[in-house]
């Protein structure tokens, strides 16, 4: 007996094969290489998405890489066709999404096998319900050159043929194969899983089986081959595939519905998978069973040896591939349009030095982009930063891209990377292996608009959405193992919402750690919870569902579609089945196009100013908006930023209020101290203990001063790291960004010392100044932050404040129609009110669909919009806008189109009082003669609906038959409005239902009709806890806005919560030495009176570590029932 070669596994199914594959593939390839077994396969369902991953997984652990597919096949026409089976609806609902369609697998061999089943799985994404391989199409990509191996394995159309025992039908789709790819390109696969050994008539996955699909093997002269059709690693998964079977068919676990006989579709060790082929072999009636065994092993080797795909050459991993540039000198065009951009530094006006340093910089950066190759995705970009311009589009760079000379000169950045210091190498240079990666911020209003023009531009053979994938976490993982198990979809939920946002791995851990877990019902919902958590965890990091992502668009050359299969998306994009790390390693170049709700917020109001004020304002235009504006930054360091970008949050108010800045590259330091790995490491304490003159600034050495003296010699930017380890070393900036790369890894840190210290000892350092130095590099780490991120962030930062500070109304009109913030719209209403703008009712004669601005005799206000009410479509309100002006309530009922419902939350919210100013009618006397109009419409049988989602056609074929339909149903005095005597609203009411339908607060604030309680109480509102001592104990109150518990430095667990009180945000911190009690109301609360011990650091600082926390409703209560002293005895106040 010959010697066994290891055996190679050549069809697995990976997590990747989503709802079906159990195994990432990084565990399965792990095991290969545990197991001694030098290749491995991985054909998933439908997809490569995990081809990269699973390459540089191989690469990783040191086994050769093969690579396939397994696609669902249209069948070949039965000469004897069986009666058409009746399709079930799932148990669960849904469409039927499990069709069982004959598969058949694909294997790639070299580079053109790759692009043919990347051409193949895009063609099986084209069938419009699910994806299916038609035959058209595997003839017109692989009948000229196949270069991929086909498998036919038991669930294919020939499996299936032997299994119903109909050899002609087998014969006759062996034949098509072998016309398509010819007999050499052919494998038929024998599988046995030892399932239902004792039935002599075979089964899926049954030894039986196997045995007729390798003697038709024989007859037809077709290579078989041996595989185990794995699913998951261990054979304890099997139980996972149960349920990711049953979520795929929307089923409850039951042996109907499975597809595994029993645990044997694992990786098996070799020793298995001897055994299985010669249990195979000793039933087939084709020769000797150990010489028949070991020729099957042998050709499955063969097979395997002859599949190892090289990532580099076959996938293109590691290689460039830039977008195909429209001209055929890209360098060239590159340096002329560089050229003509150098009028952006005022050529005639700038100094020879100036000059010259820009010349220089241009010069070495497109050096740089020419030796890499990159000019034409430069060329691209900026092609498509004009053209988005053009369409009227704000738009602005992000990220690293903004420290380049060429993305300024090119107007893809409008921050000047020269008059903040900002390095190019830290975006790209020659030794760096990532390639450049350019973001842009867009409207995101409009952000398919431009994914549509960028599609007409490069056309889906050259351009490509980057795809994203939701994996398993513990919600989802409970919602479908719970199914799964056919536990109560109530009793499912209550679980799901019960855990935290955590892996499904840790669903154990959170149930013993978070009291509201470990102590409420979770653990006592169910006897079968202990097997749910236990299929919860194998669930986890489980691919579950691709998506488009957000922003990512790769831009290539014509070879796109031979390196990455395509698929539609729900908005008609083609997009890559790679995520941004995949198509990173495949060389393709990625532009984010990133959607910001400020960038829309900022056009919203810069087209209000025009409409209102008829002042064009150019955010862009540094003439406009000089960077240095004292009225914007008088603004900031006032802390009355919210609804500004960047620096609204809690924690950024507080360090802009210690910080104080005075100019733009204030705003930077600002935006990049305020990031975790600043935060987490304290880089603002030192900072600003220096800045206000506490301590003096750290001061490593003199040649590090010129760049360290903004941030108080405090390292805080990437950039900084780069200047001290070049000018300490002597190395250059390429080479330094590479080190501050490694600084990350403290595994690298020895290296790099025994690096770094002669470096610097040779340039003439001394050696207790190396230490110090090398201390604090190391204390960097990837703490830091990059400079020309937050410089590109600081523009949209600063610009967002000189609108508030300029034009607060158009501005926060703005931020209420788009919503780009942290906090709710009432915050901001109430925000515009302390700038002294007024709020306008909402107004059936004057509100649009969205927030406007409209001049009042004291400036601006902001009229409330139509979008807020409760259940109106879209259709509705712009119907609404079309009719006015409108007379009455039965003008606006005849030919407004909206629904009944929505017109009675109209009138509740005040939107018909302008139509009856002065005359005494209320809110309560229209609601009752809608009450009759509705009921007339009833009446003639024509229902006017219950609100919502009604079409503008419909509105308008309503409008159309309204005038005559209406006045036949109602005489004279039906339609007259007459005062009927009841109430009008009182301030409370109307503050209650405005909170009802509009989800705000309008004519009053919540906190107004506890001001009385309040002042007893001797309660400090938010504009005078500026006045107050520092280390005071203070009561404050307000409407909860806004709950976070982030990550600390310390570990500790800190719950920030945020009241508005009406003259501004009271920002509160809550330790985690805190009464439980407390917690609980903080969390569950709405209107809350806070104890806290107030902080003050820097001209505007202020934090209130929290003592205390109570239901203000329920005070108020008290307080009305049974007086102060009662409320003081509640709170403990009494002593």
């Amino acid at each position: 007996m010959s010697q066994i070669q290891p055996f190679v596994h050549l069809r697995v199914a990976s997590g990747w094969s989503m709802k079906y594959g159990a195994s990432p593939v990084d565990e399965l390839v792990a095991a290969a290489a545990t197991m001694g077994q030098p290749a491995l396969a991985v054909t998933d369902r439908d997809t490569v998405a995990g081809a990269v991953k699973f390459a540089l997984a191989c690469q990783h652990h040191g086994v050769s890489p093969i690579l396939g597919v397994d696609l669902a096949l249209e069948s070949l026409p039965l000469a004897h066709p069986a009666p058409p089976a009746s399709v079930r609806t799932p148990v669960r609902g849904g469409a039927f999404i499990d069709q069982r369609q004959p598969r058949v697998g694909f294997l790639v061999r070299g580079a053109h096998g790759w692009a043919q089943v990347c051409h193949l799985t895009t063609a099986a994404h084209r069938h419009r319900d699910h994806p299916l391989l038609c035959r058209d199409d595997i003839a017109h990509i692989l009948s000229a050159n196949p270069s991929v191996v086909v498998l036919l394995g038991p669930d294919s159309s020939v499996g299936r043929a032997v299994l119903q025992r109909r050899p002609e039908q087998a014969r006759h789709e062996i034949a098509w194969w072998r016309s398509i790819v010819g007999a050499q390109s052919l494998r038929i696969e024998v599988v046995s899983h030892l399932a239902n050994e004792h039935d002599p008539r075979g089964a899926p996955r049954s030894t039986a089986l196997a045995a007729r699909m390798l003697e038709l093997a024989v007859e037809q002269r077709i290579t078989p081959v041996l595989t185990n059709a794995v699913r998951h690693c261990r054979p304890e998964q099997g139980r996972v595939v149960d349920v990711l079977d049953a979520t795929r068919r929307l089923v409850a676990l039951d042996e109907r519905h499975l597809d595994r006989p029993n645990a044997n579709g694992y990786l098996a060790a070799t020793e298995h998978m001897v055994q299985i082929a010669h249990h195979i072999a000793g039933r087939a009636s084709v020769g000797s069973t150990s010489a028949v065994a070991e020729r099957l092993l042998a050709v499955t080797r063969e097979l395997a040896d002859s599949c190892v795909v090289n990532p580099r050459t076959d996938l293109g991993v590691g290689v460039p591939h830039p977008p195909q540039s429209s001209t055929a000198h890209p360098d060239r065009e590159l340096y002329q349009r560089c050229r003509s951009g150098v009028v952006r530094y005022g050529s005639q006006s700038a100094s020879a030095a100036r000059r010259s340093q820009v010349e220089q910089r241009l010069d070495d950066e497109l050096a740089v982009i020419a030796h890499l190759g990159f000019a034409p995705y430069f060329l691209a970009v900026a092609d498509i930063v004009e053209q988005v311009r053009d369409m009227g589009i704000r738009v602005a760079a992000r990220g690293s891209g903004a420290g380049s000379v060429v993305n300024f000169l090119l107007g893809i950045s409008g921050v000047d990377p020269l008059e903040h210091g900002l390095l190019f190498e830290r975006f790209l240079s020659p030794l760096r292996v990532q390639l450049p990666d350019i973001d842009i911020d867009v409207e995101s209003a409009r952000r398919l608009e431009i994914y549509e023009r960028i599609f007409e531009m490069y056309g889906e053979q050259r351009a490509a959405c980057v795809a994203m994938t939701d994996t398993y976490r513990a919600r989802h993982a409970i919602r479908d193992a719970g199914a799964a198990l056919g536990l109560d979809s109530t009793e499912i939920d209550e679980i799901a919402r019960a855990f935290p946002r955590v892996r499904a791995r840790d669903v154990r851990i959170a149930l013993a750690s978070v009291p509201e877990l470990r102590d409420g019902r979770v653990g006592r919902s169910s006897h079968r919870l202990g097997l749910l958590l236990d299929l919860v965890e194998g669930l986890d990091g489980l691919p579950r569902h691709p998506a488009m992502h957000p922003c990512g668009i790769v831009l290539s050359d014509a070879s796109l579609l031979a390196r990455t299969p395509v698929v539609s998306t729900p908005a008609g994009f083609s997009m890559t089945q790679f995520d941004k790390d995949d198509v990173e390693h495949l060389g393709l170049l990625k532009l984010d196009v990133l959607g910001v709700r400020m960038q829309s917020a900022m056009a919203y109001a810069v087209t209000e100013i025009a409409r209102v004020e008829g002042v064009l304002v150019d955010l862009d235009d540094s003439a406009q908006v000089p960077l240095n504006d004292p009225q914007t930054f008088e603004l900031v360091r006032s802390t009355r930023t919210i609804g500004c970008f960047q620096i609204e949050s809690p924690g950024q108010r507080e360090l802009i209020g210690k910080f104080a800045p005075e100019s733009f590259d204030d705003l930077i330091i600002d935006i990049s101290l305020f990031r975790p790995g600043p935060v987490s490491s304290d880089m603002i304490t030192p900072f600003l203990r220096a800045r206000h003159g506490w301590a003096p600034p750290q001061r490593l050495h003199p040649d590090l001063w010129p760049f360290l003296e903004r941030t108080e010699g405090v390292v805080v930017f990437h950039e900084q790291v780069l200047q001290i380890v070049s000018t300490m070393s002597g190395a250059s900036l390429a080479r330094a960004d590479e080190v501050r790369r490694a600084l990350g890894d403290r595994a690298q840190h020895e290296v790099l010392r025994q690096w770094f210290y002669p470096a610097a000892l040779d340039r003439g350092y001394a050696l207790e100044v190396i230490e110090r130095v090398w201390e604090v590099l190391v204390a960097f780490g990837s703490f830091g932050f990059c400079k020309a991120h937050a410089a590109a962030f600081a523009l949209p930062t600063f610009q967002s404040a000189w609108l508030k500070a300029h034009h607060p109304a158009a501005f926060l009109a703005g931020v209420l129609t788009h919503d780009p913030g942290m906090y709710p719209k009432r915050v901001i209403l109430d925000e515009a009110r302390q700038l002294g703008v007024a709020i306008l009712p909402l107004d059936v004669q004057r509100s649009d669909a969205v927030y406007r601005v409209e001049v009042t005799p004291t400036g601006h206000g902001i009229r409330l919009a139509l979008g807020d009410v409760a259940g109106i479509s879209e259709a509705e309100a712009e119907g609404v806008v079309a009719a006015r002006p409108y007379t009455d309530l039965p003008d606006v009922w005849r030919r407004s189109g909206v629904s009944q419902p929505v017109l009675e939350r109209l009138v509740e919210v005040g939107g018909l009082d302008s139509l009856y100013a002065d005359t005494g009618i209320t809110r309560r006397d229209l609601l009752l003669h809608l009450h009759d109009l509705g009921r007339g419409s009833r009446g003639s049988g024509r229902s006017r609906g219950s609100g919502g989602s009604l079409s503008s056609q419909s509105i308008a074929a309503r409008r159309e038959s309204a005038g005559a339909t209406q006045l036949a149903l109602l005489d004279a005095s039906s339609v007259t409005t007459e005062p009927t005597g009841l109430p009008a609203m009182a301030p409370a009411e109307q503050v209650r239902t405005e909170l009802e339908v509009l989800g705000l607060d309008a004519s009053h604030h919540v906190i107004a009709f506890y001001g009385d309680l309040l002042r007893a109480l001797g309660a400090t509102r938010s504009r005078d806890l500026l006045q107050t001592r520092s280390g005071s104990e203070v009561v404050v109150a307000g409407v909860k806005v806004s709950t976070m518990t982030p990550p600390m430095r310390s570990g500790r667990r800190v719950v920030f919560t945020t009241l508005d009180d009406a003259t501004g945000a009271v920002d509160l911190a809550f330790f985690d030495d805190t009464d439980s009690s407390v917690l609980q109301r903080v969390f569950n609360g709405w209107l809350l009176l806070a104890t806290g011990v107030l902080r003050r650091s820097g001209p505007r600082g202020i934090s209130l570590r929290g003592t205390g926390a109570w239901d203000l409703a329920e005070l108020h209560a008290l307080w009305r029932h049974d007086g102060l002293p009662a409320v003081l005895t509640h709170l403990g106040w009494d002593q």
